[in-house]
This record gives C-alpha cells, structure tokens and sequence, in this order.
C-alpha cells in the first residue's frame, strides 16, 4: 500500500456505489477488491439490516467489514455474521413513539432487529410490502417488548428535511434521528449511535486515526460519517446538504463515483 493510499476505505451503499437498479457493475467490484489488496481496510457503512447484506456480500466477492442499521449492528461480510449490537432499550422505543404520535399522529412504525423486523399493522410504504421485506405484524405491546437496533416511522406525506427536524426536537434527548431515503421515512438508533460512531469505534481498536480514512456517501444518515473522516467524497447526485459538507466529489453512482476515485488511490 502506497504511504499516501488510505488504510480504510469507508463506503455507503445505496445511491453511493449501488447503482439506481439495485446492482454494483463490475467495475465497482474490481475497485473494491484493490483496497483489501492492497492492504487497506474496507468497511461498508449502510442503513441496511444485515438480511438485506446477502446480495451485497456475494458481489463484494465476501470482502470487508460492514456497519449496518446507520451504526448500530457490525457485521462481518467474509461469514456473515453479526458481531455486535447497539440497541435502543425498550422503554426507549416507548417513549420514542409516543412522542412522535404526539407531533404527527400519521407516522407509522417498525423496529428493525439483525435478523427480522417488526411493524404495526398501519405501517405500509406504498409500492413496498412490509412482509415481503422479512417484516411481521405485531401489537404496540409487542412493538417495543424488546430492544432494537432501528426505530423507522414513516409518514405518507410528509418532506423528510422537515419531518426530521421536527423529530429531533421532539425525541433528540433519546435517540439519534436521520433519514436517507428521500421519503418521509426517519430512521433512529440508541442515542449517540451513528455511522460514525461505529466508524470511530472499529478504527480505534485497529490504532487507526481519522486522518487515514477516506470515507463515501451520498445521503443526510452519512454526514456523521463524512464529517468525521479526514477525507470525505459525495457523489454528484448526493443530497445537497451532503454536497456542502464534503472535501471533494466524485461522479454520479449510476457512473461509478466511488470506482473513479478507487482506481486511483490503489493503482
């Protein structure tokens, strides 16, 4: 590894090197597979539940590391397995939720674990089947009966700047709030977690500093991340917020961004 190449490579998934139908090219692929080459630590930094990492490990070739569930789950891609987990305690989720319906009675929840999810019976996302995503229906009893690596709630209508900002004054004292799907779709995690956090955590047990990691992302759930790396890349079709806060960009996810840059730091 080249004294100037970073010795980790921290990459978001969707919309960053997952392409807008859902693939990673092949060239994306080979990019990746010069980091661990080369010597660096490659780290996947996602929204994910580790379920939905199958696809994504299989085309990393079982490449790397992964942090899913926006920091709160780390999971290895060479075994597929989990191997920590940050959750939100129960008395938490209920609290968490009972002030949400207090601001906007139109939010409908879920509470993701590593393995499944759970979500009430209004909770629907439009064109995506709650069950189908490996959900199951359940009462509020059930619904914060026990820890949880991610709160969601989901409003129908609602812009998801504006729904988070409210969400944060309202529950910002007990869990950490992002979103990254460009719906009104919040995503929340043990208070203090972040992708950062779990980023910061994971280097420091390996004696590596910020400054040695470069780090990818193109959504509002990565900025802890981005910020905290010493160097940070947006791609070109990042949210705006993102764009203003990185050192440098790189070219759209559908035209291999994350690639561009790879290609050169590991030649």
């Amino acid at each position: 590894m080249s004294k100037s190449s970073p010795r980790v490579i921290a990459t978001d998934l969707d919309g960053t090197i997952v392409r807008s139908d859902g693939t990673i090219s092949a060239r994306t692929v080979a990019a990746l597979a010069r980091v661990e080459r080369a010597g660096a630590m490659l780290v996947m930094v996602t929204g994910r539940p580790p379920r939905w990492m199958t696809d994504i490990a299989a085309a990393a070739d079982h490449r790397g590391v992964a942090i899913c569930a926006n920091g709160a789950v780390l999971y290895d891609l060479h075994t597929e397995t989990v191997l920590q987990v940050n959750e939100i305690p129960p008395d938490v989720l209920a609290e968490t939720i009972g002030r949400l319906r207090g601001i906007a009675p139109e939010l409908r929840f879920a509470v993701e674990y590593p393995t499944e999810f759970v979500f009430e019976a209004s909770y629907h996302l439009g064109r995506w089947d709650a069950t189908a995503l490996g959900g199951r229906p359940v009462d509020e009893a059930e619904l914060v009966a026990r820890g949880g690596a991610k709160l969601l709630a989901f409003h129908p209508d609602a812009d998801p700047d504006t729904l988070s900002e409210k969400a944060i004054q309202a529950v910002g004292d007990l869990v950490t709030v992002t979103h990254s799907s460009g719906r009104g779709l919040l995503e929340m995690s043990a208070l203090g977690v972040t992708k950062a956090s779990a980023l910061a955590d994971l280097c420091t047990g390996k004696g590596i500093a910020s400054d040695d990691v470069t780090a990818f992302g193109d959504m509002p759930n990565d900025l802890p991340m981005l910020t905290w790396a010493g160097t940070s890349y947006g791609v070109a079709n990042a949210h705006p917020l993102v764009l203003a806060a990185v050192t440098h960009k790189t070219s759209r996810n559908d035209d291999d961004g994350v690639a561009e840059v790879l290609e050169r730091l590991y030649p």
